[in-house]
């Protein structure tokens, strides 16, 4: 149900508390950027030829991701509810740092090189790629940390049923439309999303 904590202020720090979790989970992204145990490896298969590159869906990659993870906090009983959701995100971005670090994947530079024009769409492109580097591909954290927002969604909101799960699937789509990940980078992410999800239930409920 919205709206369901009393003071209603609640909700503006959840959301300010939900946007500096997010700034901070992402120095600990940019340090596995720069801390490979080894050299990076190729997942690349030939199913990745079927999905050419659309700089468009860019912004489902990037534009319906974030807001949607901070529309959660309108799903929250109590700050308990949002404090352990929040540490199962901790727990996810532990295990991604793991692999992350010691099981690098790095996508083709040519990839990205393709992302040549001047419209809005192929400028935010190159500043999310310039952010998010060619590494830190397996597994899918986009996919990882959707198909976990979409298990809590469908937790909270019941009614929902099984369409919380198209989130992860535009975003799926989107991660190889814009080339930002290989085929075999997505099932692991979302396999790992779910897992963090059951971990939650175990300790939450």
């Amino acid at each position: 149900m919205l709206f369901s904590i009393e003071n209603k202020f609640d909700y503006l720090v959840m959301a300010v508390m939900a946007v500096l979790v997010i700034i901070g989970i992402y120095q600990f992204y940019f340090w596995t950027q720069r801390n490979h145990y080894r050299k990076p490896i190729s997942l690349y298969t030939k199913i990745d030829d079927w999905f050419a590159l659309k700089p468009t869906w860019i912004w489902v990659y990037s534009g319906i991701y974030y807001p949607i993870i901070i529309f959660m906090i309108f799903s929250f009983t109590d700050m308990r509810h949002f404090n352990y959701t929040v540490f199962s995100f901790f727990m996810l971005l532990l295990c991604q740092m793991v692999f992350f670090v010691f099981m690098p994947v790095q996508t083709p530079d040519a990839w990205r090189a393709a992302v040549d024009g001047d419209s809005l769409t192929h400028r935010f492109t190159r500043y999310v790629q310039s952010l998010d580097k060619t590494s830190n591909c397996f597994p899918s954290m986009h996919m990882s940390v959707s198909s976990l927002t979409a298990c809590h969604l469908q937790m909270n909101y019941p009614e929902f049923g099984y369409y919380v799960f198209i989130f992860p699937v535009l975003i799926g789509f989107s991660a190889l439309y814009t080339k930002q990940h290989f085929f075999l980078d997505l099932i692991p992410g979302v396999a790992l999303g779910i897992a963090i999800f059951k971990i939650f239930e175990l300790v939450y409920l």
